[in-house]
């Protein structure tokens, strides 16, 4: 295994897409829930208990060589928002051919065909760190901290935050990501050994809803 995989495939600069997402933080802005620093950790927090431990859990399970077709039905279950639905399969087609041109791959050419249109990004993604020589607990951090630190870079965009308040966000949620990603990754497991009914489904129901108002504006600097 080669870690330094890992930095090329979590490195913000990976042509995946992911610049042009916010995770929800336009909307929440607009919605004057995101004022700042403090906000934004609070959101952040939120969304990395939720969407970023099954995120992280189907990018585990996808790395340890589990049922694609199975994850990605269990992510669809999982979004119940289609404009997020949608993004998800967006940000996988993105990422798949990222991935199959940096990590060529009989794996990854098998997931595109079964999905032309884009499996849900964090089943990619966990496909995608295999076909690197990654394991499952790479893939889980991949996932979760991308939960978070996209709706951290969007903020510095949208309210013209400091960068370096952004950044001490990220770094006091380090720990959690720790916590989060031993979650998903048992949880991973769990599902490639019973099933996918193993993991985890926590609500956000506010990230859903949002999502939907978010989809239907005329005028947005984010794509979801």
């Amino acid at each position: 295994m080669s870690r330094a995989a890992l930095l090329v495939l979590a490195d913000g600069r990976f042509p995946a897409g992911g610049h042009a997402h916010s995770g929800g933080a336009e909307a929440a802005v607009k919605a004057g829930r995101i004022t700042g620093a403090a906000s934004l950790e609070d959101f952040c927090r939120g969304r990395l208990h939720t969407a970023g431990l099954i995120a992280g859990s189907l990018a585990a399970a996808a790395a340890l060589g589990g049922d694609a077709v199975a994850l990605d039905a269990a992510a669809d279950a999982r979004t119940p928002s289609p404009a997020l639905r949608l993004a998800a399969r967006k940000l996988g087609r993105q990422l798949m051919r990222a991935a199959r041109a940096t990590w060529p791959s009989e794996e990854l050419d098998e997931l595109a065909r079964r999905f032309p249109k884009g499996a849900h990004q964090p089943v990619v993604l966990g496909a995608a760190a295999r076909a690197a020589g990654l394991g499952a607990v790479e893939a889980a951090y991949c996932a979760a901290y991308e939960c978070v630190s996209g709706p951290a870079s969007a903020t510095v965009r949208l309210l013209s935050l400091d960068p370096f308040d952004a950044t001490g966000v990220l770094a006091r949620l380090a720990p959690e990501v720790d916590r989060v990603v031993d979650r998903a990754v048992e949880a991973g497991r769990c599902a490639v050994d019973d099933g996918v009914d193993a993991l985890p489904a926590g609500s956000a129901p506010l990230l859903e809803v949002r999502a939907e108002v978010h989809a239907a504006w005329g005028v947005r600097l984010f794509a979801s």
